[in-house]
């Protein structure tokens, strides 16, 4: 087993999670989500967050708008939909869950 590939799929498995919880936050450009995820050592590149915020946009989760920019070309800034909010908050739950069950586990000696 490589411990560095296990490491990477519990990222992947809780990076949607993070992204709609920025995301749910306020309208968020894609620049400063792989900030935030970097300084939070979720390891994400650019690959890796544009194929995830497509499917949020395509499962309705997440929407964006452009809005033009004095430097360069036109930025999109992605939101959370009502639809998203209802699935961050069951995400949430199962988010809990799994800290109580993983928190028991890993207690016992």
């Amino acid at each position: 087993m490589n411990v560095a590939n296990t490491q990477t799929q519990m990222r992947k498995g809780l990076l949607e999670f993070c992204v709609l919880h920025i995301i749910s936050r306020g309208e968020v450009y894609t620049s400063d989500l792989i900030e935030e995820l970097t300084q939070a050592q979720m390891i994400v590149v650019e690959g890796t967050l544009y194929p995830l915020l497509n499917r949020l946009k395509s499962a309705e989760l997440v929407t964006y708008r452009w809005v033009e920019s004095e430097s360069g070309p036109p930025r999109k800034y992605y939101s959370i939909t009502e639809k998203g909010k209802k699935f961050l908050l069951t995400l949430s739950e199962t988010w809990s869950s799994l800290v109580n069950s993983t928190t028991e586990i890993t207690a016992k000696h």
